[in-house]
């Protein structure tokens, strides 16, 4: 098993990086992108009430859980909601996530 997670990141300049995150340690995609410097503001530190860790999935996104009913209801306060929107201190980083594509939007 591999531990690390090939991740594509576009930054709000639209600058693509392909990141690898660890997926032994149980972080949030919200953490792992906060460590890698990427503005991620995540003021609520990952409670899902704050919105400020607005990410859109662009490829993936069937590999990911449901969100949460919490999730939903902040997602719902956004003044734009794409298809592809998520929180991303609600996805946890797994081996599930290879090859991801995401747009930070927060």
């Amino acid at each position: 098993m591999n531990d690390l997670v090939q991740i594509k990141v576009m930054d709000p300049g639209f600058e693509i990086k392909t990141e690898a995150f660890p997926t032994d340690v149980n972080l949030s995609l919200m953490e792992a992108l906060k460590a890698s410097g990427y503005p991620i503001e995540a003021t609520c530190g990952g409670m899902a009430l704050c919105a400020t860790c607005h990410i859109e999935v662009i490829e993936g996104l069937a590999n990911l859980p449901d969100p949460t009913e919490a999730e939903l209801d902040m997602l719902d306060t956004l003044p734009v909601l794409l298809p592809g929107s998520r929180l991303s201190c609600q996805i946890r980083v797994n081996e599930k996530l290879e090859g991801l594509v995401i747009r930070i939007l927060g």
